[in-house]
C-alpha cells in the first residue's frame, strides 16, 4: 500500500517535468526577447548611455528630465489624441464588416479575403504605398480630384496638419480594419444561435438583439480588439516617419518618434531608454484600465 502514493507522486512529477519541457521554448523566447531587453533598458535608463564614449551612472536623472521635457509630453498628448480617434474608426468600420461577413453567404469568403488582405501588407510598405498614392505630382489621390473637378488644382493632402492627419487614419483604418473585423467576427460566431433564435420568437428586433446579447456576449472579445488597437496606437511610428517625418511643422510628432529621434538622432540612449520605459507604464495602466472597464459584470 505505501508503495502507491509513492507512485502516484512520480507520476505527477514526471508530468510537471514534461509540461516544463513543452513550454520550455516559449520560456526561452520571452526571456531572450523580452524580460533580458527590458532589464537591459531599464538598466540604461538609469546611465548617461552616449553612442560612442564611456556610460555613467546617474540614477534617475533622466527621469527627472522627462518631467521637464515639453516636447515629449506633447508628443504623448498627440500620440493619445490619435489613439481616440483611429480606434473609434477602426471599430466604426471593423464591426460592420464582421456582421456582413460573420455568417456564410455566396462571396463570403471573397470579402473575407479582400478585407483582410491589406493586413499582411506591413506598415512600413503600406505607408510607401500610400506616401505616392498622396504625392501631389505623380500620386493618385491629387490629380484626380482635380481630373474630377473637386479641386481646381493639384492640392498637397500632407502640406497642412488637418489633410495630413486624416489622411494617415484612413491609412492606418484601411491597413488594420481588416485585422479587427476578424477578430469581432470569431467573436460573433461564438454567440449561441439559440439565443438569438429565442430572442426572434420573443419579438426582439435586430437592434434589441444586438444590444441585449450580441455586445454583453463580445465583452471578453471587444476588450481584446480594444487592447490590441490601443498598444499598436500608441506606438505608431512607421506611418508618421514615412509619410510625414512628423511634419507639417513637427505637429505629428508621436511618443515612440520622439524616443527615436532622442536615441538615433541626438544619441541619447540612456534618455531614450527612460522614456520607453515610461511610454511601457503609460501602455501597461491603459491595458488594465480597459481590462477593468469591460470585465464581466461576474468579474471575469
Amino acid at each position: 500500500m505505501p508503495s502507491q502514493p509513492v507512485s502516484r507522486r512520480a507520476k505527477v512529477d514526471r508530468s510537471h517535468w514534461v509540461g516544463l519541457l513543452y513550454i520550455a521554448p516559449a520560456i526561452i523566447l520571452v526571456t531572450v526577447f523580452f524580460v533580458i531587453p527590458l532589464g537591459m533598458t531599464a538598466w540604461m535608463s538609469l546611465h548617461n548611455w552616449p553612442l560612442m564614449g564611456q556610460h555613467r551612472f546617474i540614477g534617475l536623472d533622466n527621469y527627472i528630465a522627462i518631467t521637464k521635457d515639453v516636447r515629449f509630453w506633447n508628443a504623448l498628448k498627440f500620440t493619445l489624441y490619435y489613439t481616440v480617434i483611429v480606434t473609434i474608426a477602426i471599430f466604426a468600420v471593423a464591426f460592420p464588416l464582421a456582421l456582413f461577413v460573420e455568417k456564410p453567404r455566396p462571396m463570403t469568403g471573397v470579402y473575407r479575403t479582400a478585407f483582410f488582405m491589406p493586413v499582411v501588407v506591413g506598415f512600413a510598405s503600406a505607408s510607401l504605398l500610400w506616401a505616392w498614392l498622396l504625392n501631389v505630382d505623380s500620386g493618385l489621390f491629387s490629380p484626380a480630384a482635380q481630373m474630377l473637378g473637386l479641386t481646381e488644382k493639384k492640392f498637397n493632402l500632407i502640406a497642412t496638419f488637418n489633410p495630413a492627419f486624416w489622411s494617415i487614419i484612413v491609412m492606418v483604418v484601411w491597413k488594420v480594419a481588416g485585422f479587427t473585423m476578424v477578430i469581432l467576427m470569431t467573436g460573433l460566431q461564438s454567440i449561441p444561435t439559440e439565443l438569438q433564435e429565442a430572442a426572434k420568437i420573443d419579438g426582439a428586433n435586430a437592434w434589441q438583439r444586438f444590444r441585449a446579447i450580441t455586445l454583453p456576449l463580445m465583452r471578453r472579445t471587444v476588450a481584446l480588439a480594444l487592447i490590441l488597437s490601443v498598444a499598436g496606437s500608441i506606438l505608431a511610428f512607421d506611418q508618421f516617419y514615412i509619410l510625414l517625418r512628423g511634419g507639417p511643422r513637427n505637429s505629428t510628432i508621436t511618443a515612440v518618434y520622439w524616443i527615436f529621434n532622442q536615441s538615433f538622432v541626438s544619441f541619447k540612449l540612456g534618455y531614450g531608454a527612460a522614456l520607453s520605459m515610461v511610454l511601457l507604464v503609460i501602455l501597461v495602466v491603459l491595458s488594465l484600465i480597459q481590462l477593468r472597464l469591460l470585465r464581466n459584470p461576474e468579474g471575469t
